[in-house]
Order: structure tokens, then sequence, then C-alpha cells
């Protein structure tokens, strides 16, 4: 049951809340699906830091990305999703359109 797994970090173990308890649309909880698979090995969700990329914690809130310096919009994100950057890996061959307008949609929850 998803509303009963934990993540770990560091000394802090926090209970993961569910897609009801976030308030999620049906396309942000088929992106947050997306998220789990692909993004979360490399990129912390609730928090600015903590994995080998970029914390993803309110990036859609700010002007720009912190890594990069480039706009914070969903053009620059998706275009960074499909062909990388730096250290990330392109995930246009093994994401769909629909499953990167996911994504996109509950990247803007974090």
């Amino acid at each position: 049951m998803a509303a009963l797994l934990l993540f770990i970090s560091g000394c802090d173990a926090e209970r993961r809340k569910s897609d009801a308890e976030l308030n999620l649309n049906p396309q942000q909880s088929a992106g947050r699906r997306v998220y789990d698979r692909y993004c979360d090995q490399c990129h912390e969700p609730y928090s600015s830091h903590g994995k080998k990329g970029p914390g993803l914690k309110a990036v859609f809130k700010k002007e720009y990305l912190s890594e990069s310096g480039l706009p914070a919009n969903d053009d620059r994100v998706c275009e960074i999703i499909r062909v990388g950057r730096s250290k990330m890996p392109a995930f246009g061959q093994t994401l769909d359109q629909q499953q990167q307008q996911d994504l996109l949609a509950y990247m803007h929850t974090l």
C-alpha cells in the first residue's frame, strides 16, 4: 500500500503521502508513477538535495532552473527530459508524449 511506504533520508523517516493526500488529479498521479520509475533514483522530489541530481522541490516556482540557469518552464524542462543535459540521460525514446506531459503535471505539484 503506497500510503505505508517510507522514505528514508539519513536518520529521518517520513511516511510517503498518498496521491489523495497530495490532492493529485489523475494526470498528476500518472506523472507521479513516471517520476517514481524514472526520476526518483536521481532526483529528490520534496527536497532540494539528497541524491546525485538536483532536488526538484518547487522547480516551477523559480524563474530559472538551479543547475543550468535556463528558464523554469514546461518547454525547457520537457526538452531536458527528452534530450538530456550534462549528466542526465535522455528519455525521449523511453517516455511517450503523454508520459512526458503527465510527468510535467506532477512536477508542478512539487
